[in-house]
């Protein structure tokens, strides 16, 4: 049970993104939804021997997060460290309101089936995505702030996520087989349908509007590649919680066979429900729920929604808890230790304090989430905003790399490169999108 705990806690990797995003995807642009999951096949396929030696280091340094591995590479630097944190913490929050946001339009839709665009704007404290918010905030303090561990490993969380990921995938493939079977004919006729329908025959091909755009291709397929390393919640489930080494070598085929099934369908579910709903206003993003409410499947529905409550779910606990650790470890506390009252040999017991700061960093990453979403989340679909913290996050592969394979790399060098790429990422991405939602000027 714990070895199949350790490969199925790796689907975390397939959230609310997954779960909704991708058929919103599929719905404007066919087949390039797949660059999202080509990445990380293609990862733990080639670049199982680099996330083994990432491993052993982190059993031997006792390594506790993202932070403390890159900074343990350049002579354990608190200063590195924080920054990483930073940028980690800020990186995230767009994907903590992608959840936020998929989790909030399927309960609206779910329990208002007139449900067809996205709601108005609402007062934080009659919106609940705002109280989602609050209980994932619960959740995650249950499962990640109880106690505390020296090693920062949650057992009880893994199982729990590997179970949640059941959950989703058995959820995704009962919709997509109605879908398929239950609504239409089988694939070849819900296909020959798509091609008989000029718009829906173009998602069926790779060239978008012209030629076959490798450059952007290559870039959501390397984007994606990094990310299921270097977003916090990865680097948890896959070297922080793992116990033993030779987990790895089934997490190689089980992880990708896991993306193979649960993304079988997203193209399917995605022309099936253009078809069935023909020209009205439906957002995509939700046929994995509206299908089956349109045919009077309220049950399917109603799984449907527990299936991607899950996804969600899973996502924000284990990235919450990656991120507190962070936070208590990286960044508060080297800043209390230095003071009077919390010095080692002021004989203090910090184990309260440490629970209190890790807690309160959930909540306030959460926190951050909800108003991300509330300020840029009607601006952008969930794939936007999903890709938005994978480029933050992608800012950790040259420091890591280097401090893994090029002896030549210094701490000045990983801080020179960490700040400028945090800074272009936030000129180029995460102020645009709360510009484009009127926030900010676009000047």
């Amino acid at each position: 049970p714990t070895r199949r705990s350790s490969d199925l806690s790796l689907a975390v990797y397939c959230t609310a993104w997954t779960y909704f995003g991708s058929i919103g995807r599929a719905a404007s642009g066919g087949v390039w939804f797949l660059p999202i999951y080509l990445g990380p096949t293609l990862a733990m396929v080639l670049g199982w021997v680099v996330i083994r030696k990432m491993i052993r280091i982190a059993r031997v340094y006792r390594i506790t997060s993202i932070a403390d591995f890159i900074a343990s590479r350049y002579g354990k630097s608190p200063l590195l460290s924080g920054l990483v944190t930073l940028i980690a913490v800020v990186g995230i929050v767009p994907y903590i309101a992608l959840q936020l946001k998929a989790v909030s339009g399927g309960y609206a839709l779910l329990t208002s089936p007139v449900y067809l665009t996205e709601m108005p704007g609402r007062h934080w404290s009659q919106d609940g995505a705002f109280y989602v918010a609050l209980a994932l905030a619960g959740f995650s303090m249950v499962f990640g702030a109880r106690h505390l561990d020296t090693t920062e490993r949650h057992e009880g969380m893994v199982a729990a996520i590997a179970f949640e990921s059941l959950v989703k995938l058995a959820a995704f493939v009962a919709v997509g087989l109605f879908v398929v079977y239950g609504l239409f004919d089988g694939l070849e006729d819900l296909f020959a349908r798509a091609r008989r329908v000029p718009a829906l025959a173009l998602l069926l091909r790779l060239e978008q509007g012209g030629e076959f755009a490798w450059g952007q291709w290559f870039a959501l397929t390397l984007l994606s590649m990094l990310s299921v390393v270097f977003l916090p919640r990865q680097f948890q489930v896959m070297v922080v919680e793992n116990v033993r080494e030779s987990h790895l070598r089934r997490a190689v085929w089980v992880f990708p066979l896991y993306m193979l099934v649960i993304n079988l369908f997203v193209l399917p579910i995605a022309l099936g429900g253009l078809l069935y709903f023909g020209p009205a206003p439906m957002n995509a993003e939700n046929f994995v729920i509206s299908l089956p409410l349109a045919a009077g499947q309220q049950a399917l529905a109603l799984f449907a929604f527990i299936g991607g409550l899950s996804a969600a779910t899973g996502m924000v606990i284990v990235e919450t808890i990656a991120v507190s650790t962070m936070v208590s470890n990286e960044l508060v506390m080297p800043m209390l230790l230095r003071t009077r009252h919390f010095r080692p040999d002021a004989g203090h017991d910090l184990t309260w304090v440490l629970l209190g700061i890790r807690r309160a960093a959930i909540l306030g990453v959460l926190v951050l989430g909800y108003v991300y979403f509330h300020l840029a989340g009607e601006a952008y679909a969930l794939v936007s905003i999903g890709l938005i913290s994978f480029a933050a996050v992608a800012q950790f592969a040259p420091a890591l790399f280097g401090g893994l394979y090029w002896k030549g790399g210094s701490r000045r060098g990983a801080l020179a490169g960490l700040l400028a790429g945090f800074l272009m990422w936030v000129y180029t991405l995460m102020l645009p999108s709360i510009a484009k939602s009127g926030w900010l000027g676009t000047d």
